[in-house]
């Protein structure tokens, strides 16, 4: 079982802004999390949640504010050069799993440690196989994405984020595009990660999921923090008016 958090912030934001022409996605969101924590980020759609996850790992400049991720101050990180040490520490698993098609399972998962951290090929390989037991798809080394289902190539997606040895795991909407079936087998493998202590910043919709494994809820919506708290507080017991809306709408 997880040991849960540990008290030390491992990522802090700090009243953090970001538009996109004309529009503030972002107005002001700050946020603690501790190593070892699961946070939950709900919201609708378009409240500035997937925006939060890309500021953290640095995939958009944030405008004003800070960003803080370990010993890295990300918001002052402006070159691919600078940003390496930062994504050996962060992974992304995104909604689209992004594999390449021509490449197998097993050759996906260690492109990033052998091209990205120079890490010997024998080494990478070995972990690779090891991260392919961990998400239980052992036998599908030498399979190409499209041999595999939606579920199983989110796997491979997760092995792969995995592969950099990542302190922090950020997961935008992974099983948005699966089916019921293959959905499950994505979330029992993210809550693994989560009971083993992996720090984890979750968006998603899946609020019975959120509810069991998160620490921590952040309710967002137009860009703000509205609430945040215990799953059981912001989900049982919701502060804002605007909180218990969207909680009717998806609960």
């Amino acid at each position: 079982m997880s040991l849960g958090p540990t008290g030390e912030p491992i990522v802090r934001i700090v009243d953090v802004h970001k538009s996109f022409g004309a529009v503030h996605v972002l107005r002001g969101m700050s946020m603690t999390v501790a190593r070892g924590e699961a946070v939950c980020v709900i919201g609708p759609s378009g409240s500035g949640k997937s925006t939060l996850l890309r500021c953290i790992n640095g995939l958009i400049p944030v405008d004003q504010g800070e960003v803080f991720v370990g010993p890295h101050a990300v918001h002052t990180l402006h070159n691919e050069h600078d940003m390496i040490a930062l994504r050996k520490d962060v992974s992304m698993v995104f909604q689209q799993y992004n594999l390449f098609p021509h490449k197998t399972a097993l050759q996906n998962i260690m492109m990033a440690p052998i091209q990205v951290l120079g890490q010997p090929k024998e080494e990478v390989e070995e972990r690779a196989h090891q991260l392919l037991r961990k998400v239980r798809l052992s036998g599908k080394e030498n399979s190409y994405p499209g041999e595999l289902s939606g579920g199983q190539q989110q796997r491979v997606a997760i092995a792969r984020a995995l592969a950099m040895r990542p302190s922090v795991m950020l997961f935008d909407e992974v099983t948005a595009a699966l089916d019921p079936e293959t959905r499950k087998e994505v979330l029992v493998t993210i809550r693994q990660l989560v009971e083993e202590g992996m720090t984890s910043i979750l968006v998603t919709h899946e609020m019975a999921f959120a509810r069991e494994i998160a620490h921590n809820v952040y309710f967002t919506d137009n860009g703000v923090i509205v609430e945040h708290g215990s799953p059981a507080q912001v989900m049982d017991n919701p502060q804002t008016e605007r909180t218990r809306a969207f909680l009717e709408q998806v609960l």
